[in-house]
């Protein structure tokens, strides 16, 4: 029987370390090894990477979301971007490899963990097909419906680098609505 959410999460967290971190400190490095795996009790992060010395932000994660470099977790490969935090944070974390092992001997675990990957790969496919389909304005909507805190807690230089417009832009955007 698969544990409750909070029970899978308090024995995934019970050999974590807490932290607490300071704003601009990098938890994944682009084009290195992650060595961490976190969980992120308070605070805000982005994932991001440079794209010919241009910062590209395509992710903000709060609250209640782990945190890791999915091509060191999974391939033994270097990160293809950068995990940064952008407020002060709690975070829990643990060596890659210890959590790699913890999922080996506990099925419960792995598939609770299973379970929230599935969740966000839907939501980075959404993200994508946006980015394709849907105008500066429609994405900007939608982030407003579906995440409105990072409204209140993300500078919005982040905000338009996400959203794949500029500053000026997004102020524009700002001013219509």
């Amino acid at each position: 029987m698969m544990p409750t959410n909070e029970n899978a999460l308090a024995e995934i967290l019970s050999n974590f370390d807490q932290e607490e971190l300071p704003a601009k400190t990098l938890l994944t490095e682009e084009g290195k090894m992650a060595r961490r795996f976190y969980y992120l009790e308070k605070g805000a992060v982005r994932g991001w990477l440079n794209n010919d010395g241009k910062e590209i932000t395509f992710q903000f994660l709060f609250e209640g979301n782990f945190i890791s470099s999915w091509e060191s977790l999974f391939h033994h490969l270097p990160s293809i971007y950068n995990i940064e935090t952008i407020e002060p944070c709690t975070v829990y974390s643990t060596s890659i490899e210890e959590f790699r092992q913890t999922m080996e001997h506990n099925p419960d675990i792995k598939e609770y963990y299973y379970s929230y990957l599935q969740e966000r790969l839907l939501k980075y496919q959404k993200l994508f097909i946006s980015r394709i389909k849907d105008s500066a304005e429609e994405r900007y909507a939608e982030l407003i419906k579906q995440s409105p805190e990072i409204f209140r807690r993300i500078p919005q230089y982040y905000i338009a680098s996400y959203l794949g417009i500029t500053s000026v832009s997004l102020s524009r955007i700002r001013g219509k609505k």
